[in-house]
């Protein structure tokens, strides 16, 4: 049973996600700030973890940056409408998704699935198979990735986005197209989360991401991996 992270400053709003993801069989936490989210993750299992990001004490924004020192968990935003820059915020800094109150029920339950799917299918036990560009070395049975011999830590969304691009090097896609592949679903206006996951990606994988080698743009048509020997 997957175990998920509720966080918010108010009880309706807990209440009303529990109420929605409670048919997909889920267990629930819960915490009413950024410092009581750290402190049930540090002493509990916990499979996802659902943020809102303006709350009294520590913000949703700080705990996420917190969260992501020490563990890729996946973490959905609840944002406000008109919190646009906060979302954007909460994106750069480790967030792989968000949503918007008020909640769609079925928006709600589908994001957190497609979240859980590629968490679980990240820690999970596949085929053997291995996928490799220059020194970017992808084990996809032991779901780990090196480049040069050193191990790098990807978040679940970040590391579907690599096996895409490992699957097809030389291949350009749309923000769109990548939204589709990886989430699993239809953007929906969500195409610039996928720039964030990118330039998070060549952080970790570039020698200078300002520069990137390996993950490059195709001006007005998307992205694509270079082949490198």
């Amino acid at each position: 049973m997957a175990v998920v992270l509720i966080t918010d400053d108010e009880p309706d709003i807990i209440n009303a996600l529990k109420i929605y993801l409670k048919p997909e069989g889920y267990g629930f936490l819960e915490a009413h700030d950024g410092k009581e989210a750290l402190s049930v993750l540090q002493n509990n299992h916990v499979d996802l973890v659902l943020m809102d990001l303006m709350m009294p004490g520590m913000d949703g924004i700080s705990a996420i940056s917190e969260i992501r020192k020490t563990s890729n968990v996946p973490i959905i935003v609840l944002s406000a409408k008109g919190e646009d820059t906060n979302k954007v915020i909460g994106l750069n800094i480790g967030a792989d998704d968000y949503i918007t109150k008020p909640f769609n029920p079925a928006e709600v339950i589908a994001r957190v699935r497609s979240q859980l799917r590629r968490y679980m299918q990240l820690g999970g036990s596949t085929s053997a198979s291995s996928l490799s560009n220059g020194p970017i070395v992808m084990d996809d049975s032991a779901k780990t990735v090196t480049v040069d011999g050193n191990a790098v830590s990807l978040t679940p969304m970040e590391y579907g986005i690599l096996k895409l691009f490992l699957e097809h090097p030389g291949k350009v896609y749309s923000s769109a197209e990548i939204y589709r592949e990886v989430w699993k679903e239809q953007p929906l206006g969500n195409e610039g989360t996928v720039a964030v996951h990118i330039r998070h990606l060549r952080e970790k994988l570039e020698i200078d991401p300002a520069e990137p080698r390996y993950i490059t743009v195709v001006w007005g048509q998307g992205y694509r991996m270079e082949k490198v020997k």
